[in-house]
């Protein structure tokens, strides 16, 4: 009851997941991935043990067909599931369950799968890979949104709209971009604004805090207001509302 793409980000090699439904928080429950591993989405009747148990597999270095093919064979439940998977070497592989409601399938690019159940048609998510695609140019994160945004005009859930979520995933198990809308009339464009408002403090916030590489963070207070503010300038010059 959903579309999402996974893609991998060649300029930086971030993985991500963008979703949207006509259903409450589904941020919550269908985006996984990790820094340098890869991403999964978990759709239609949701299995969250898929997240789960595939990050497992992405991070024993598994590859994408291998992963589909150990979860769902484990799943009595499998042909109520969609599943696609991006590895940590940018292969794809997509599964939908035989039991999955129309219109649903996937398609999929270089780095890049779209999925959906429960569509309008096969244009929403024809429209989402092209969108993103055609987005070469943006930023990682505005190229997932643009993408989502591509599939809503082709016709989105065929039930409505009601949440939507972004996350990213640089270097770290924890995203380096995390936003969502559990609960809106139109969600993809309550998105963007958060997509916005994002960038003026929690993206550059978050580059500072600690990660793997520089384990301490920045904790300089006013070393901080001054990454933040210099980071929203520069954002909000090449992104003009």
């Amino acid at each position: 009851m959903t579309w999402s793409i996974v893609a991998r980000d060649a300029a930086t090699g971030a993985y991500g997941v963008a979703v949207s439904t006509c259903a409450f928080a589904v941020g919550s429950r269908v985006p996984f991935g990790g820094g340098r591993i890869g991403a999964i989405a978990t759709q239609a009747f949701v299995n969250p043990l898929y997240g789960v148990d595939g990050l497992r597999l992405l991070q024993e270095g598994r590859s994408a067909v291998e992963i589909i093919a150990t979860l769902t064979a484990a799943d009595e439940g499998r042909a109520h599931r969609q599943l696609h998977v991006i590895d940590r070497d940018g292969r794809i592989a997509a599964y939908t369950g035989s039991s999955c409601i129309d219109w649903c399938g996937a398609v999929d690019g270089p780095q890049v799968s779209v999925a959906g159940n429960m569509l309008a048609g096969p244009a929403v998510i024809e429209e989402t890979l092209k969108a993103y695609i055609a987005g070469s140019a943006l930023d990682f994160d505005e190229r997932l949104l643009v993408a989502l945004e591509a599939g809503e005009a082709a016709g989105g859930d065929k039930r409505g709209r009601q949440s939507a979520a972004i996350r990213i995933w640089a270097n770290d198990p924890m995203p380096s971009f995390d936003i969502r809308v559990d609960d809106h009339a139109d969600p993809l464009a309550e998105l963007r604004r958060l997509w916005r408002t994002a960038h003026q403090r929690y993206v550059p916030f978050q580059a500072a805090s600690p990660s793997r590489a520089r384990p301490a963070g920045v904790t300089d207070r006013a070393e901080l207001d001054r990454l933040c503010s210099e980071y929203a300038a520069a954002w909000n010059a090449r992104h003009p509302q």
